[in-house]
């Protein structure tokens, strides 16, 4: 069975404000505004994707390098300003991390993210 593909093309976006553009723009009379746990339950189906896709993510390497250590600490530093008392530690922890290179970046919890659905998404790295 040949299924459809969707196309995110690294090369036409430098940071993950671009990222959620370009993904909205796969979507179906939806717009996605950049929530992890939104892009999860947009993965999942119902949101204007196929119910069995390949997203293929063309210049991943542009984009592992735009959604690296840097962007992690900026959506980090966002997430710290509207967060319950009780989560700030943790995402401190996170940005001092990141601030060390160590940890995931925003492109590794995105990828990880696409890749628990792999059951119904085949994710292509190119």
């Amino acid at each position: 069975m040949d299924l459809p593909v969707l196309v995110i093309d690294g090369a036409e976006f430098s940071d993950f404000d671009g990222f959620a553009r370009a993904f909205s723009n796969l979507l179906h009379d939806h717009t996605w505004g950049g929530n992890l746990d939104a892009f999860n339950d947009i993965l999942h189906g119902g949101f204007g994707t196929p119910d069995r896709f390949v997203l293929r993510w063309l210049h991943a390497d542009r984009s592992r390098a735009a959604l690296g250590y840097a962007a992690t600490i900026a959506r980090l530093e966002g997430l710290l300003r509207t967060a319950d008392p009780s989560n700030r530690p943790a995402i401190r922890a996170r940005i001092e991390r990141a601030g060390l290179s160590t940890g995931p970046t925003l492109f590794d919890e995105l990828v990880e993210i696409i890749r628990d659905h792999a059951d119904t998404i085949v994710l292509e790295l190119a």
